[in-house]
């Protein structure tokens, strides 16, 4: 991809210090949000490039070796993410560490009881249930499916195992069906057990059972062996039915066959079956232009083309659509495809993202070894997205039948699929709200919950319990070490009504020991805003460094690896164009609406 420059470039370090310098003194008297819309695009991007310099941290890969190489596979992504870069294979793949944000020492669970303090089920009960359902309005239901649809692409910690749990005493009048000698339990994260190196000290280390990569894995698969399940071997396709749909996965009841169908609901569903269709079309466009290539060739290009189209719907179309700002609309379109002003590109230089976007500019891991991080899965713990029941209907009738969430999960997914169908319940989605992502607002069949033999979970527990057991720092101290300063007062968190007082109460006191999850539910948004600032730290730097650490998104970001077709096909396609392909009955629904994110037309 060539770069022209059309003017002079200033030295990229010194007007870098001169940026962060200014902002620095501008924050000081008025919030990034609070800035005109282009300033407050270039305060990001300032804080960014801060936040790259001291807020990566490397915890090891965990792992001896990559797997088997040859020389031509660096043409396409390998199943499970190794050699994504060709001088350290082993950055990045299935089964390597996560990384941190924050200085190792930093990352140190609390001991013995600290570690249960306060009872995560005694803030379930008290600061996160659901009392009455609470809508985001400006966000459809898909909004909601899409970030788990792309959570599972980057991280799993495994499925803990049975014998090693964490016992959660309980209130007197707590009702918790499994009471187990007055305690709830909660298995402890799945251990890793590669060997620790002295350097890391007291900080847990975790493995990721995914590719760390933006790659699609969620279809894909991240092995050989799940890839080869899902391949048809013909023409390059995904295995589907005579219907266009997937096919059951005979190993777990209720699921589609796809690359991860870990925690299994009809909005996976919907967004596996929509991605499974468009890698399949891709297909049947690159074998028209190029008849020769054998099966191999047309999947792993169709796959190249079909993530890096879902990396771009994520950049451009879900974060403003969930963080509905000026500034973070300007900057994400930056972020993907540069400024659409020629001056500023100028100014900028050839090579500097900020002026062309991420994509198709020069690789760059910054401050240490590419991995996600513990905090980024901790700031994607966004469960009040999802309602406790959705309202289903039907095109062309004005019908519409209320049904609890929980009976369209699980090993009921498939049949309530089959009974309402795949256009009929992707309307339904346009149309309906995901919840707000505020406290007071966690869903009760969530807090209730049976999952692959596990006791019974409260997941707004287990939720807060995964930060902590993790070494995740609390609320405070996370903002802190982001460069937001710490809070002194329960009321600088949140304006909420009651909660300070409800969160004093619970935490004695402390507001250094307020949970992060609890901190980022109360805390005031940003005008706009879907879900905190202090995530949104987190969210600037990893949503950035997902795409610059990438080689496929960056030095080989080219037609040679692409295909023409396949960098057009990405350029001129959003989700509304794959849902409109995919279910053209969909038109009436989706027209004058910009976003496929945002409601739709009921219809």
């Amino acid at each position: 991809m060539s770069r022209q420059n059309d003017g002079f470039e200033f030295h990229a370090s010194l007007l870098q210090r001169f940026l962060d310098v200014l902002y620095r003194v501008i924050n000081f008297f008025v919030r990034w949000d609070r800035l005109p819309t282009l300033l407050a695009a270039v305060n990001l991007g300032v804080l960014r490039d801060r936040l790259r310099a001291h807020n990566l941290f490397h915890a090891g890969y965990g792992l001896d070796k990559s797997s088997d190489w040859s020389a031509g596979k660096e043409r396409w992504r390998s199943p499970d993410g190794s050699f994504n870069s060709l001088d350290h294979p082993r950055m990045g793949m299935t089964g390597a560490r996560f990384g941190r944000n924050f200085p190792l020492t930093e990352c140190v669970p609390d001991s013995g009881d600290a570690l249960l303090d306060p009872s995560p089920r005694l803030i379930s009960r008290e600061l996160l249930a659901r009392r009455s359902f609470i809508p985001a309005t400006t966000l459809n239901l898909l909004a909601a499916a899409w970030i788990q649809f792309e959570t599972h692409n980057w991280f799993s910690h495994g499925v803990p195992k049975e014998g090693d749990e964490f016992k959660i005493p309980l209130q007197s009048d707590d009702e918790w069906p499994e009471n187990v000698d007055g305690c709830m339990q909660i298995r402890r994260t799945l251990e890793d057990c590669s060997p620790r190196e002295t350097w890391l000290g007291a900080t847990p280390t975790y493995r990721n059972t995914n590719s760390h990569w933006w790659d699609a894995g969620q279809i894909y698969g991240s092995s050989q062996d799940r890839q080869t399940q899902v391949r048809s071997k013909t023409d390059g396709k995904l295995k589907v039915g005579e219907d266009g749909m997937l096919l059951p996965d005979p190993d777990r009841p209720g699921a589609d066959l796809t690359g991860f169908n870990d925690n299994w609901w009809v909005g996976l569903s919907l967004l596996h079956n929509l991605f499974a269709r468009e890698h399949n079309v891709i297909c049947d466009g690159l074998k028209v232009r190029y008849p020769t290539w054998s099966d191999e060739e047309l999947f792993q290009r169709a796959r190249l083309i079909n993530a890096a189209l879902i990396a771009k719907i994520h950049t451009v179309e879900w974060t403003p659509g969930i963080l509905a700002h000026p500034a973070l609309d300007f900057g994400m379109h930056a972020n993907w495809s540069g400024v659409p002003y020629r001056v500023m590109r100028a100014v900028l230089g050839k090579n500097n993202e900020a002026a062309y976007g991420i994509v198709g500019s020069p690789n760059d891991q910054h401050s240490a070894p590419y991995a996600l991080t513990e905090e980024f899965t901790a700031v994607y713990r966004l469960h009040p997205l999802v309602p406790d029941e959705v309202n289903v209907r039907r095109l062309g009738s004005s019908e519409l039948r209320r049904h609890e969430l929980v009976n369209m999960q699980g090993h009921g997914s498939r049949d309530f699929m089959q009974a309402h169908g795949f256009v009929n319940l992707m309307y339904s989605f346009g149309t309906a709200n995901p919840g707000a992502i505020r406290l007071y607002n966690y869903p009760n069949f969530l807090r209730q919950f049976r999952k692959d033999g596990q006791p019974l979970l409260d997941m707004a527990a287990v939720d807060i319990m995964r930060d902590r057991e993790r070494g995740v720092p609390r609320y405070n101290r996370f903002r802190e070490l982001l460069g937001k300063g710490r809070v002194t007062t329960f009321e600088e968190i949140t304006s909420i009504p009651g909660a300070a007082d409800k969160m004093r109460e619970i935490y004695k006191g402390d507001v250094d020991r307020v949970d992060l999850l609890v901190g980022l539910l109360a805390e005031d948004l940003p005008k706009g805003f879907g879900f905190s600032d202090t995530a949104f730290r987190i969210f600037i730097l990893m949503a950035s460094r997902r795409l610059k650490s990438d080689r496929f998104f960056t030095d080989d970001y080219r037609s040679e690896i692409y295909t023409d077709f396949g960098l057009d096909w990405i350029r001129n396609n959003g989700l509304k164009s794959v849902l409109l392909r995919h279910a053209p009955q969909l038109g009436p629904a989706l027209e004058g609406v910009n976003n496929g994110f945002a409601p739709w037309n009921v219809v």
